[in-house]
């Protein structure tokens, strides 16, 4: 990041500033003998007697100073920052302590899969610091099970405690809006319902061992395409009820400890500057009660961020420190505003682990929580095909694995959300753990060869470097004829990796590259022509193009990145132990094309001659012309037939559903069941899904749109399960921006219940005799230009 930029040619000498400052009285502490202490005194007390200095300290973390990172390479933080000696190595931030107050300093850390540490701690190299890699947040959306999402939470919290560590800087809440969304893997669904109650269930987790979340990245964080510098130009409508709606139903869920906001802007404000989605809505209209906090060097002007609501800037610099020391002098700032701020980090402290005296010891339960995330990924993974019952695999079998990712898995993504393990199961080794007997020479052909490559791979220079990808390895007929003959059934492995810095390419990310599709089309032939089956195994972080190969695969398991514990997993699966049982929580296209104004994804540099990329980025916009029509809400109204749609997945069983019932109360809350009967011959899982249909009133309305989920239990062979679902008027309304007012239109209202979004097994109609106005707003985060949604009929090209 340019020193200059964010340092500022004008930031006065330090050294003649503390002369100022001192001069001026800002740091001349009260008498320590009567200084009243966070915790035993009032916080009103604390607050008057914080000095100024102190105040501005406490809302400026301490700066950022990583490991490994050359001097001068990061903007200084604020005076004295660098002293602070470091509690956990390797986390992201900490804020400043005020000793003589018994105000401690907290410890912020990345880890939307896992906690992000260093596992070398200074000059002890006699003890290294592993963290379990949990799945992905995608796989784990995938699982539509919140029950089982709030036990990786439990888990992860307790390592998060167990490192000493007051605040987790997760979980990443952004919509799937396109493929090609850099971070998709750290976020849940293309669906708000989706992501809103699987975060919440998250952050319940994480928070029951008394350590904080922060859910990221408020909001229309999309894409990484210049993400400092981004303009997204989205319609009221579409931000309510798509990009809004998921953080809302977490806040109102789970109550986080705290809220990051994103880069880019929205409709022309700094997301982290805006009082219209900081305070206004946040706080006002959704009732939270926590702090807010900056994304990573984030915003422009930090006196702009303070009065909007954000009250701890991140990681801290020495032009934030200079800025917000200046207005409060000059009168720019207001003391009432900057004790607003002061006040809700000061009960953010009071939460945490440090304040309380918590005795981390640093050696979390790895064992017991790689278990948790060996469940977790199983029922996480998505059959997307299974012809002819090639799944699940007779014990014993032998299988030649292909593809390097078979034997160098792909956990998780990279950037913040890599994660240092202990180690990461293969699917080689998961396999052989499952029982099943793997080519010995065609997997020391494998191991040669991926160890080759990675030897020829530099370093990453950076944390947000894209992590290095070894092309495939070709194959000679004979390597191939030899590994036929002695299997029973091929598996291949294809693997993606994406991460925090920079979105994917269509052209051999999204689609398959050129030794891809050759060692498929090659290894289907062969053991084709033998009458043996071949298996295609997805080890990806996100959506990827299927619809032009899957004929020449029997079956298809979408793993996704499924943490340290993922070859075991894909043992669980393939052998049947675990029934799949995933879904998919975000659709597969049949082609890049079919995606929403696809082509203007990820958006356009104002200036054609600028150079786009690099930390800052420059000046850019993306119009989000596709409105509400995000996803399944798209390809249903619109009539666009997905390869596998929203909600998909099948299972080793079979499900049958009885009657939906629907019954309407007077006051327009309305229960839906339906019951659920494992009607096949194996234990299985099946995720119900209610989706409602909505009269077409004054706003147009997408086809159907999922209001509410759940997933039975483990269903043994002719059991059932009756499940209830609750909705409100609330549930049935859309924005309409005309009135300010979420609306619920007179009419006729189709319930629907189904196995996917396409999948219905069972609707009622219902009619509600008048609209209802669930809830009056005012225009917030308006467009400086007006946008409409798009409308059925148009095409979204």
């Amino acid at each position: 990041m340019p020193y200059s930029l964010l340092l500022g040619h004008r930031a006065p000498h330090l050294g003649a500033f503390l002369t100022l400052a001192l001069a001026a009285g800002l740091g001349r502490p009260a008498a320590a003998q009567t200084a009243p202490q966070l915790g035993k005194a009032s916080l009103k007390e604390v607050l008057a007697a914080l000095t100024p200095d102190e105040k501005v300290r406490l809302v400026i973390g301490v700066g950022f100073y990583p490991s490994g990172f050359p001097a001068g390479m990061l903007p200084p933080g604020p005076p004295g920052g660098d002293k602070q000696p470091e509690k956990v190595a390797g986390a992201a931030g900490r804020t400043h302590a005020v000793p003589r107050l018994g105000i401690p300093a907290l410890t912020l850390s990345d880890g939307p899969a896992g906690v992000r540490i260093d596992p070398i701690r200074g000059k002890d190299s006699t003890k290294t610091y592993y963290a379990t890699a949990f799945p992905v947040a995608t796989l784990l959306a995938s699982t539509w099970d919140t029950t089982m999402v709030r036990r990786v939470g439990v888990a992860f919290g307790s390592e998060v405690r167990d490192f000493g560590i007051d605040v987790l800087l997760a979980p990443g809440m952004n919509i799937h809006r396109n493929p090609l969304g850099g971070r998709n893997f750290e976020y849940y669904s293309e669906d708000p319902v989706v992501t809103g109650n699987i975060a919440a269930a998250l952050v319940n987790g994480v928070e029951s061992n008394g350590v904080g979340t922060s859910i990221k990245h408020f909001a229309v964080n999309n894409q990484e395409f210049n993400r400092m510098q981004l303009n997204s130009k989205v319609s009221e409508r579409a931000l309510r009820e798509i990009y809004l709606r998921g953080f809302q139903l977490a806040v109102k869920k789970s109550q986080p400890w705290t809220v990051m906001s994103s880069y880019n802007k929205v409709n022309g404000t700094y997301t982290s500057q805006s009082p219209d989605l900081l305070t206004t809505l946040l706080r006002q209209e959704w009732g939270f009660k926590g702090l807010v906090m900056t994304d990573w060097y984030g915003g422009q002007d930090a006196v702009a961020q303070l009065k909007a609501g954000n009250d701890l800037l991140e990681p801290g610099t020495l032009m934030q420190y200079n800025a917000v020391t200046e207005a409060l002098k000059n009168g720019q700032l207001t003391p009432a505003q900057l004790d607003q701020n002061v006040t809700r980090v000061l009960e953010l402290v009071m939460k945490s682990p440090t304040f309380k005296g918590y005795k981390y010891s640093s050696q979390p339960a790895l064992k017991a929580n790689a278990a948790v995330a060996r469940q977790a990924a199983a029922e996480g993974m998505v059959l997307l095909r299974n012809q002819g019952a090639a799944l699940p695999l007779a014990a014993g079998r032998k299988v030649a694995l292909f593809g390097n990712t078979s034997y160098n898995l792909i956990a998780g993504g990279t950037g913040s959300g890599d994660v240092n393990r202990a180690y990461t199961i293969s699917i080689a080794q998961g396999l052989g753990q499952a029982g099943f007997v793997a080519n010995p020479a065609l997997s020391q052909l494998y191991a040669q060869y991926v160890k080759a490559e990675k030897a020829k791979i530099t370093k990453p220079k950076g944390l947000l470097d894209p992590a290095p990808v070894i092309a495939e390895m070709p194959l000679a007929a004979d390597q191939l004829q030899p590994a036929v003959a002695a299997a029973d059934i091929a598996i291949i492995t294809l693997g993606r990796s994406a991460g925090e810095g920079g979105d994917r390419q269509v052209q051999d990310d999204f689609t398959l590259t050129a030794a891809e599709q050759a060692l498929l089309k090659q290894v289907s032939t062969a053991f084709h022509a033998q009458g043996k089956k071949v298996v295609v195994v997805l080890n990806v972080g996100g959506v990827t193009e299927v619809a032009s190969w899957r004929d020449q695969a029997d079956a298809i398991l979408l793993a996704w990145q499924p943490g340290q514990e993922g070859g075991h997993a894909v043992g669980d699966v393939l052998s049947g132990k675990v029934n799949p049982s995933g879904k998919l929580a975000t659709t597969f296209p049949v082609r890049y094309a079919d995606v929403p104004f696809s082509g203007n994804f990820p958006g356009k540099l104002l200036d054609a001659s600028a150079k786009g990329g690099g930390l800052m980025g420059a000046p850019s916009e993306n119009t989000y012309e596709e409105g509400i029509y995000v996803g399944y809400r798209y390809y249903n109204t619109f009539k666009v037939k997905p390869a596998y749609e929203f909600g998909y997945g099948l299972s080793y069983t079979t499900f049958k559903y009885g009657p939906l019932t629907v019954v309407r109360s007077p006051n327009n809350d309305i229960t839906a069941r339906v019951s659920v009967t494992n009607a096949g011959k194996v234990a299985g899982k099946e995720v119900v899904q209610l989706y409602v249909s909505a009269p077409k009133g004054q706003l147009e309305k997408p086809e159907s749109e999922l209001k509410a989920f759940a997933k039975t239990n483990l269903l043994q062979p002719g059991q059932s399960q009756t499940l209830t679902f609750k909705l409100t008027a609330t549930d049935l309304a859309s924005f309409n921006t005309a009135t300010s007012s979420w609306v619920a239109d007179a009419g006729t209202y189709t319930v629907k219940v189904g196995a996917s979004s396409q999948a219905i097994k069972g609707q009622v109609a219902l009619q509600l005799p008048k609209a209802v106005v669930t809830e009056k707003s005012r225009p917030l985060l308006v467009p400086q230009q007006p946008l409409s949604d798009l409308r059925v009929g148009q095409v979204a090209k």
